[in-house]
């Protein structure tokens, strides 16, 4: 197991530093012993070698290129905060220090985003490389860096790429981290010079981890093979506005004028067409298949077999992209919220944000300060957050006028084409066109060269070519009769506004110097990619809410929920939702705002379609319902407030079931013993229950009975094997042939994954106690089923018995936290590296409250296991009315060196819910700071 070596909750940064130092100390020594005796890895390394990539963080050190000199100033944490005289020496110092902190992440991005894995790691990358020289981020980057961004942007990051490249200077690898030196003994890789186009390839691999429904985009799709256009439909229930509240609640968008009026108007617009049905084959994809009970539906579904094989290899190439040094594109969420100071106890607003992603080491984000001494033309930043290690800015936070926060809007901006290609070009429009093609040279350490060819079609690149299977898609895929001859098959191609080049990068500094609400929105207005849920808070006391992003419109009757036929001119997109038509909200009524990824605003009330695929707004309606049942007491909100809710574990799908369960007549009594564990249980997931344990196993087997052993093997766990009728059953005298299906998802990706569209689909379903998809078949220890209540009495059981397997007979040992575990992974040698590398890089585990769709987030899959697959990546709190009294937490620490004291220093603090002090004025800052390096030209 990797030694945790956080400290303790209970400490205080000034009283921790020494058993800090100390851990630092014997984990060097730890390392070198262990290198030294080899443990299977051969080489030596001296104390010299370990030590030697750690910063300087006092004293001073001269920088070609200043024009002033620069303070750093580090918290007890190791959280800088810079301070220079104008914006190129704040640029140049950023960079210069995330380097110092992060630079072997910053590396792996960027070769990640432009598909140059295999120049670090070797021939074990090269299909990802392939994956991501197709999508093409580095060439789009280059072409926005040319073409679109301001000339303020591109001096910013200049002088980022300056300061990090001053850094390089005259180091090997072995100086910089140690995972270069570990590379050393395997490759003679050797770190490049930064770029400014370097920095915006990052927000590329954010928009794609953040890009909306694609995924469920090829599932509905996949379910086609053994399910039925009813049985699909219940998969994908309709989004419940009545019960869980959009973000913006009050509105309409005028045809007069194209934009969209904020306001108490009860919205009279309504959706321009009809949503072309998830399951109707309109876009040729579905066509019909398997009941819900397992029972062969309709003939017809061997035509699509075809297609389902492509895409669960397109799904699979999707799963294998690299998680961007841990973000990953499924599960995505995060909570935001913000209150006006009517209902707070400062009176002025209070802000939340914790964005939900996977966990990483180092986490995602980089906590840090940029401050101008004097503000003026020449230095316009006084600005505090999180940003991301190799780009210029701050992400999330606040300056000294405004805070603001992200989430996950969701809206749908990738579509998936099918494409008829006919020898060196593809059909469109009845006319054969040629393909775009571009020649890529992927360079492989330890290998030779492999050299691929990029075709793309009006749609964009054809993503099937990156396996040679893909290339004859959908051989028998169900299509419509005008549909072309399908010859050898279509292929896929994907249409995204993100391998458009945008103005992202611009509305990063617009928005960091931002003074108000007007400014604000100016700056939102260039935020291209990725779409987010943006939240706004002022000193003044004004709060609000924007959705930014470049988001298509389809033509009527199309809703994108499907692939599409790229032949047909009638599925192209139509242009854009114009920016002054999307939603917001501006000081409402009700004195608080919300975004949890639900729905933006009711379907009802704006003519453009968003998306089919919202979160479905159970966490946002609990912290809705936190707010209003303080409000409602008559209390205010406080900062400590906020941060609780933060912390809130409430199970809502338990709220649901558990009294159904307890109905349940149990004649076995162990289950029964298990089963009286819910008893008195008021739903609260923490990590000592006991109860939350089994009722989430009991939800886990639930699932899998009701409806993971009927998806087909593409959504299902690999390796879990099932007999089951084939898909290409075709009359009743093959009714009792079985054949053995095995899965073929990772099992942090397989479905049912138990999220609030699963919460969703229960609810419409559980009141209909004899509805197919409570059927289950005879087992060699269980009767055939037909009810819901026989269905749950079997989940019980199986959970009863699975628990003890894992967790031993006795009761009173059992805890969620056992099993609801959290480790964290160096994203690169941690993962895949040798042994004692892997020992030397990871950390954890910790058991964690919360759990799937609360307000915690410490998301798990339900069809693969109970382990945390996703976190709130970090908390903050902004008190608007004192930025001093600010709280905030990141998943692990400032520093990307494993034996650095700031490696996991945070993360122990963040599994308890507490938050750091976050300081902001000078006089703060000033008190908290224990170390400072004078940067000088």
């Amino acid at each position: 197991m990797p030694p945790n070596t956080t400290a303790s909750s209970g400490q205080k940064p000034g009283k921790s530093g020494r058993k800090k130092g100390r851990r630092a100390r014997l984990l060097v020594i730890v390392l070198v012993v262990a290198l030294v005796g080899g443990f299977g890895y051969g080489g030596y390394w001296s104390v010299s070698t370990v030590r030697a990539s750690l910063p300087q963080t006092k004293g001073s050190i001269t920088l070609d290129g200043l024009s002033g000199p620069v303070q750093v100033k580090r918290d007890g944490y190791g959280i800088p905060q810079i301070y220079a005289s104008s914006d190129e020496d704040l640029f140049m110092a950023q960079g210069y220090v995330q380097a110092q902190d992060r630079f072997y992440e910053m590396d792996v991005r960027r070769h990640m985003t432009s598909g140059r894995l295999s120049e670090m790691f070797g021939k074990s990358q090269v299909k990802n490389d392939e994956f991501l020289r197709t999508l093409g981020w580095d060439r789009v980057a280059r072409e926005e860096y040319d073409t679109k961004l301001s000339a303020a942007t591109k001096k910013y990051l200049q002088a980022y790429a300056k300061g990090v490249n001053a850094y390089l200077q005259g180091k090997d690898g072995k100086d910089i981290s140690l995972e270069y030196a570990a590379l050393a003994l395997s490759n003679d890789y050797r770190p490049a010079a930064w770029t400014p186009v370097d920095s915006v390839s990052w927000l590329k691999a954010m928009a794609w981890d953040l890009r909306g429904n694609m995924q469920e985009e090829i599932d509905r799709s996949l379910m086609a093979s053994r399910l039925g256009p009813k049985q699909v439909a219940d998969l994908y229930p309709q989004y419940p506005y009545g019960r869980n509240k959009p973000i913006v609640q009050g509105g309409q968008y005028n045809a007069l004028t194209k934009a969209f009026e904020p306001g108490g108007a009860t919205g009279s617009g309504s959706a321009t067409g009809t949503s072309r049905s998830s399951t109707t084959g309109t876009r040729g994809t579905t066509g019909t298949g398997t009941g819900a009970g397992g029972t062969t539906g309709a003939t017809g579904t061997s035509g699509t077999s075809g297609l389902q094989g492509q895409l669960a290899r397109l799904s699979k190439a999707l799963d294998g992209v690299p998680t961007a040094v841990g973000v990953n594109g499924n599960g995505i969420g995060s909570n935001s919220w913000v209150v006006a100071g009517s209902h707070t106890i400062t009176g002025k607003p209070l802000l939340a944000n914790d964005p939900h992603l996977s966990a990483s080491l180092p986490s995602v984000w980089y906590q840090m300060g940029l401050h101008c001494t004097t503000l003026s033309r020449s230095c316009q930043y006084d600005v505090t957050g999180y940003t991301f290690a190799g780009m210029p800015g701050v992400v999330i936070g606040h300056n000294g006028n405004i805070a603001w926060g992200m989430t996950n809007s969701g809206v749908d901006v990738t579509d998936l084409y099918l494409e008829k290609l006919s020898g060196a070009g593809y059909l469109y429009d009845g006319k054969v066109k040629p393909f775009t093609t571009r020649t890529e040279t992927i360079k492989v350490a330890g290998g030779d060269s492999k050299e691929i060819v990029v075709r793309e079609t009006n749609n964009g690149p054809l993503l099937s070519d990156r396996d040679d299977e893909l290339v004859k898609v959908g051989r028998k895929a169900v299509v419509d009769t005008a549909a072309p001859d399908r010859g050898d098959g279509y292929a896929i191609a994907l249409r995204w506004t993100a391998l458009d080049p945008g103005t992202s990068m611009d509305a990063v500094f617009q928005i960091d110097k931002a003074s108000n609400w007007n400014e604000f929105r100016v700056g939102a207005k260039g935020f291209d990619v990725p779409s987010q849920n943006l939240i706004y808070a002022d000193t003044k006391g004004n709060i609000g809410y924007q959705l930014p992003g470049k988001i298509p419109a389809r033509a009527s009757g199309d809703d994108g929920s499907l692939p599409a036929p790229g032949w047909d001119p009638k599925y192209q997109w139509t242009g854009y939702i114009p920016k002054n038509a999307l939603p917001y909200e501006y000081n409402p009524g009700r004195g608080y705002i919300v975004t949890a990824n639900q729905a933006v605003i009711d379907k009802n009330e704006y003519p453009y379609t968003l998306t089919t695929d919202w979160g479905y707004g159970t966490r946002s309606q609990r912290i809705t319902d936190l707010i209003e049942s303080k409000i409602k007491g008559g209390g205010k909100i406080s900062t400590d407030d906020m941060r609780q809710m933060q912390l809130d574990s409430s199970s809502e799908i338990a709220k649901l079931l558990v009294p159904k369960l307890l109905k349940i007549d149990v004649s076995d009594k162990h289950v029964r013993e298990a089963q009286k564990l819910l008893e008195g249980w008021d739903y609260t997931q923490d990590a000592d229950s006991a109860a939350a344990a089994y009722f989430n196993a009991v939800w886990r087997n639930i699932l899998k009975l009701a409806f993971g052993n009927k998806l087909p093997r593409e959504l299902r766990v690999k390796g879990q094997c099932l007999w089951v009728e084939p898909a290409d059953v075709t009359g009743p005298a093959d009714a009792d042939r079985k054949v053995r299906e095995c899965g073929q998802r990772d099992a942090d990706q397989a479905q049912p994954d138990g999220g609030d569209r699963w919460f969703e689909v229960v609810r419409t379903l559980v009141d209909d106690e004899k509805n197919d998809w409570w059927h289950m078949p005879k087992t060699r220890t269980d009767k055939a089923g037909t009810t819901r209540d026989e269905l749950f009495a079997r989940a019980m059981k199986d959970a009863r018995w699975e628990l003890t397997a894992k967790l031993g007979k006795d009761l009173d040992t059992w805890s969620w936290g056992r099993l609801h575990r959290l480790f964290l992974k160096n994203q690169t040698l941690g993962a895949d590296g040798p042994g004692i590398l892997q020992y030397m890089l990871n950390r954890g585990p910790w058991k964690l409250d919360g759990g799937e769709a609360t307000v915690n987030a410490t998301g798990w899959n339900a069809a693969g296991g109970y382990s945390v697959v996703w976190v709130p990546s970090m908390r903050m709190v902004v008190n608007l009315d004192d930025l001093d009294k600010s709280k905030w937490i990141n998943l692990s620490g400032a520093s990307g060196h494993a034996y650095s004291a700031h490696y996991t220093d945070q993360t122990e603090k963040w599994a308890e819910g507490e938050l750091l002090p976050w300081n902001f004025s000078k006089g703060a800052v000033d008190k908290g700071t224990s170390d400072t390096l004078e940067l000088k030209p």
